[in-house]
């Protein structure tokens, strides 16, 4: 044997040896790893405006105001100036972890009697009657305001420089952009700001949105005042007054946002905070505690008897959410007693493990309502050098949200009012200047009295199952940051039965339906990003989900 022969069978076969004992990760990527400071979110250019933001010395507030500026303009069907914002924010200094509600109320005029003098049951999920005030400005002015470190021109230049020179459309947004924008192609208002010769832009087409780069400049130089009291203000109001809708400039300078006392409870070791109501990170956290008295990792991830758990504690947890998810301000709930260990067990002994229930209603007397949606949202996430963190979510509601326009903004208004009840018994019936029933919710686990993941899963209803699936994917089934959100999911819903993404076997599915359930096979559902902390190395792992555009940027 030559030596230049042996010498090639032994790298070869050094690579088959070494192939054989490297740990190969369950995805179809592996986790990013990084020192300094990560962003992971939906869409990479919007991931890398986060990124700039980090090193140019911003903290991980200022690099999230910057990326979510940037999400609302590459991915307009989800996201926008004219939606609502949440975020969780750990300051590493303090230790403070601090909640902000950035959602928007109803005019003072809207009510009940105005649909049903309309004659209408329910309130409809696209158009101007579903218009709330936009809340998003002022939650970004807000977080900059009490933990930034840069101005809102500093923040918002990424955005405003992709809006005025162009921005190649992402694959899976394209897509979206093209189904979501169908209802709307014969609004002359809508076609003309998001769409190009009457069609949505293609996956890889620039598209340049002048429009909406000036409202950002207007916004960046005047401040929030300019969008709640000044001419933005009054551009709305005049768009939603023209088509029937009475929100007043009064309605718009109230806006404001609310810093909120996180709600949370304990996994195995872990504490996984949420925010209160009016979002729905009650349920998330109300699932965690039933299914914590149940050894899952002994019925096996994603087998029948696991999913038929996590399926009837999403019932009860729903249930509850039905009854009492409404605006903290204006009902009575029962948070402490949804999301306390003492219920939880009570409620564990309302399931059948060899049978699915039916019927579910809430555990605590009061009114029941179906309210859910399937939602298009963008969540992301910041940590940076000083190991700031910021779990943010930031939405529209449905695709394009109401889709009505402002003229000359490129402000799409987002359709939460939606999601309001016409049942003048129930805590979430439509009143004027209440924020209504919100799908959209950021989440953080601690782990050792300090934040070890920072995460989130979007899609409306899908939100708290998802945010359940992943830590019990990384609790119990020992999965990384990436595999845990690329893993296959579940989600049960009252009219669809259990979904089931591919990679969910057909003798999991059959053994479902032997205990009564119904089952269909589904698409993507949802959307991840995470970043985890290891304190002891010092290092940041981040993960993002293949059934997004996203990324991780990373320094």
């Amino acid at each position: 044997m030559t030596f230049r022969y042996a010498l090639a069978a032994a790298v070869f076969f050094s690579g088959v040896c070494m192939a054989d004992v490297r740990p190969i990760p369950n995805a179809g990527r592996s986790a990013v790893v990084a020192r300094n400071g990560m962003v992971a979110a939906s869409q990479p250019l919007a991931s890398q405006a986060g990124l700039h933001i980090l090193r140019q010395g911003g903290n991980a507030v200022d690099a999230a105001v910057a990326t979510a500026a940037t999400l609302a303009l590459v991915a307009p069907m989800m996201t926008g100036p004219g939606g609502d914002m949440f975020a969780l924010v750990y300051m590493a200094e303090t230790g403070e972890l601090a909640g902000l509600n950035g959602s928007g109320f109803s005019p003072k005029a809207a009510n009940i009697e105005f649909f049903r003098s309309r004659g209408l049951s329910e309130i409809p999920a696209k158009g101007a009657f579903s218009v709330t005030v936009p809340g998003a400005v002022d939650g970004w002015a807000t977080l900059l305001d009490r933990f930034g470190t840069m101005s809102l021109e500093q923040v918002l230049a990424p955005a405003i420089d992709y809006a005025e020179s162009g921005f190649p459309v992402s694959e899976i947004f394209a897509a979206d952009w093209a189904q979501h924008s169908k209802p709307h192609r014969d609004d002359p208002e809508f076609a003309r700001a998001y769409l190009v010769d009457g069609k949505a832009p293609a996956h890889g087409d620039v598209f340049v949105n002048m429009p909406l780069a000036r409202t950002y400049r207007l916004i960046a130089s005047k401040g929030r005042d300019v969008f709640y009291k000044g001419e933005i203000a009054r551009k709305i109001v005049d768009r939603m007054q023209g088509l029937g809708w009475p929100m007043t400039m009064e309605d718009l300078s109230y806006q404001r946002s609310d810093w909120v006392e996180p709600i949370s409870t304990t996994y195995k070791g872990h504490r996984i905070f949420e925010l209160p109501p009016n979002g729905q990170g009650m349920a998330a956290l109300e699932m965690l505690n039933i299914l914590e008295g149940f050894d899952l990792r002994s019925a096996g991830h994603n087998t029948a008897e696991y999913l038929h758990l996590f399926v009837e504690a999403k019932k009860l947890a729903f249930a509850d959410l039905d009854a009492w998810l409404a605006d903290p301000d204006r009902a009575r709930l029962p948070i402490e007693t949804i999301v306390s260990k003492d219920y939880a067990r009570r409620q564990r002994r309302r399931i059948d493990t060899g049978k699915a229930s039916t019927g579910v209603t809430s555990g605590i007397e009061g009114p029941v309502q179906w309210l859910g949606e399937k939602g298009d949202t963008v969540y992301f996430t910041v940590v940076d050098r000083q190991r700031n963190v910021v779990s943010f979510i930031n939405s529209l509601f449905l695709g394009f949200g109401s889709g009505v326009v402002v003229p000359g903004t490129g402000l799409l208004l987002q359709d939460r009012g939606a999601l309001f009840s016409l049942d003048p018994e129930h805590p979430n019936r439509i009143e004027g200047r209440k924020r209504p029933y919100h799908t959209i919710i950021p989440a953080m686990a601690f782990r050792d009295g300090r934040p070890w993941l920072s995460f989130g899963v979007m899609g409306g209803d899908l939100q708290p199952q998802g945010h359940v699936q992943v830590l019990l994917n990384m609790i119990e089934f020992d999965m990384n940051v990436q595999e845990a959100g690329e893993a296959p999911r579940a989600s049960h819903s009252p009219g669809g039965g259990v979904g089931l993404e591919p990679g969910i076997g057909r003798d999991v599915a059959a053994r479902l339906i032997e205990k009564g359930h119904s089952t269909r096979k589904s698409g993507p559902m949802g959307g991840y990003q995470a970043i985890m902390i290891d304190w002891k190395r010092g290092i940041l792992m981040g993960g993002t989900d293949p059934r997004k555009d996203g990324a991780v940027a990373a320094w």
